[in-house]
């Protein structure tokens, strides 16, 4: 049985299941990509585990990311309604068009800003982009390959800076983020090199284990948070792979990976 989430906390990070993560920073309570359906089909995909926490033992939160509408494994149907139900969502332009209220589109390098509790200031958030496929996937009219996905760098006075990665395959992307960010402390990392073998020759279309120990190394971070490794039958790599990877490149230190709340 699952038990409430604890109380908010300054700073701290607890993954769900699948890329579902709960982020506390600055005294706001923050979902990112909610997924709470049972486990079953979804079309194409096959969601394989439930979340470690329900909706209502989550709480109220202030904001939720979505990176992308358009993928179930980012989005299921419960995780649609949170989200709907919260204060703002926050995402790219094309996915709050279809979202609708209380969605705001964020076009990448562009941001929004939030007000902390207790006159603490801002919570500034900054979309980035994210290439959920290969570099020489074909591109639709808005220049996106696969569809339109968006990351996130979240800030503010006195706060770590974090990187949400949403679906990104690209270590040029990241490479670009750290040039523009350059002080990011913890990432969150889509990884679990999620495969569709009608997408792309069946390519990763999220970091695979090497390319997100990569991911860390070019971004510099003291902390990464891997997510979107499990739940789901189409993610090819899971936690072994993330735990022998890091291990290999010097990094074990920074991954922060551990059994999902239970």
């Amino acid at each position: 049985m699952t038990k409430p989430m604890p109380a908010r906390q300054e700073c701290a990070a607890v993954v769900l299941g699948g890329p579902t993560t709960v982020l506390d920073l600055g005294g706001l309570r923050i979902v990112a990509d909610p997924t709470f359906d049972d486990a079953g089909p979804h079309g194409y995909l096959t969601k394989t585990a439930g979340p470690a926490a329900t909706e209502d033992e989550v709480g109220p939160v202030d904001l939720v990311l979505v990176s992308h509408d358009l993928h179930p494994d980012n989005l299921d149907d419960r995780g649609r309604a949170f989200a709907l139900s919260a204060p703002l969502i926050l995402t790219g332009p094309a996915t709050a068009g279809r979202l609708g209220p209380p969605s705001a589109g964020l076009a990448a390098w562009s941001g929004h800003a939030l007000p902390r509790p207790g006159g603490g200031g801002e919570l500034a958030v900054m979309a980035v982009p994210a290439v959920p496929g290969p570099e020489d996937g074909e591109r639709d009219g808005d220049g996106n390959v696969n569809c339109e996905v968006t990351g996130f760098v979240l800030s503010g006075h006195g706060l770590a800076t974090v990187y949400v990665s949403g679906d990104n395959a690209s270590i040029r992307t990241v490479a670009e983020i750290a040039r523009r960010v350059p002080e990011i402390d913890v990432a969150v990392l889509n990884a679990g090199a999620a495969r569709v073998a009608a997408k792309f020759d069946g390519r990763p279309l999220s970091l695979d284990s090497r390319r997100a120990a990569a991911a860390a190394a070019v971004l510099g971070v003291k902390v990464v948070v891997p997510a979107h490794y499990d739940g789901w039958a189409h993610f090819s790599e899971g936690r072994a792979e993330l735990e022998q990877t890091f291990y290999e490149a010097g990094l074990s230190s920074s991954l922060r990976v551990a059994a999902h709340r239970s």
